[in-house]
């Protein structure tokens, strides 16, 4: 039988998922790839992999898309790597550039920016060439991942997505969880949720065995697992997914 290919984000915030998906050997029943978030939804919408770490505003994108799995990448709060980024004050700002590498976080903006905020923005796309620490006066960035850790010691105005999402809303927010493209097996669905509650259970072995993967020390990077994500795909955090995915759907709104 053909291996299931997995896509899963490269970054920080799913070394759990990674950890627990090698230590429990299901990565050798699989074809396990690590992308950008914008890559893994591609990926997955084009059939080039069957179960991908799906930026949540990707998901009507998904062709007979299957929600998979009882955890994902939220926050019910701060996360400290979906930021919002600007050298002057958030009322003078005028364009946003928005990180290529997620289509949640940006949509996520717009949101905000519609629903929360009431302001409108020139909205400005990336690619990998752009320079996040020059930008002009009247500028911000989107920006994620764990470069949030360096980076947002160059910018004067830092601004928690998660955390606005959580003031306006009372909700957390879901920045993606676990889908398929096609239906899978009942053994495999429950082989594959227990290799992720493995990782998820064991923050202290994931810091250790990524300590010197990235920017971020073994220390910090404990405390950001355990404080500022949440994997646990409970009800709470499908309400927050449901009503983002809505309010996306309808445009400007307000809640």
């Amino acid at each position: 039988m053909e291996s299931i290919r997995i896509s899963a984000v490269k970054y920080a915030n799913t070394y759990p998922f990674i950890w627990g998906l090698r230590e429990s050997g299901f990565d050798k029943k699989v074809i396990l790839e690590t992308d950008h978030p914008a890559d893994c939804a591609r990926k997955v919408i084009e059939k080039r992999a069957d179960v991908g770490l799906i930026p949540v505003a990707a998901l009507p994108l998904v062709p007979d898309a299957n929600v998979i799995g009882n955890y994902c990448i939220g926050a019910n709060g701060k996360v400290r790597t979906v930021m919002l980024l600007s050298n002057c004050r958030f009322e003078e700002i005028e364009s946003i550039n928005l990180d290529y590498r997620s289509r949640s976080s940006v949509n996520l903006t717009k949101v905000l920016a519609r629903n929360m905020w009431k302001r409108e923005f020139r909205w400005v796309g990336t690619n990998d060439k752009f320079d996040f620490l020059n930008i002009g006066k009247n500028e911000a960035v989107v920006l994620i991942g764990d470069q949030c850790f360096q980076m947002e010691n160059y910018y004067t105005v830092k601004i928690d997505l998660a955390e606005e999402w959580k003031k306006h809303t009372g909700l957390p927010f879901v920045f993606a969880c676990w889908a398929a493209n096609r239906k899978l097996d009942k053994q495999f669905i429950k082989d594959f949720n227990e290799a992720l509650k493995l990782g998820v259970e064991n923050i202290d072995k994931v810091a250790h065995y990524f300590r010197d993967n990235g920017i971020i020390g073994e220390k910090e990077l404990k405390k950001y697992l355990s404080t500022n994500i949440d994997f646990i795909f409970d009800e709470e955090n499908k309400k927050g997914m449901n009503l983002f995915l809505k309010l996306l759907k309808e445009g400007p709104a307000n809640i």
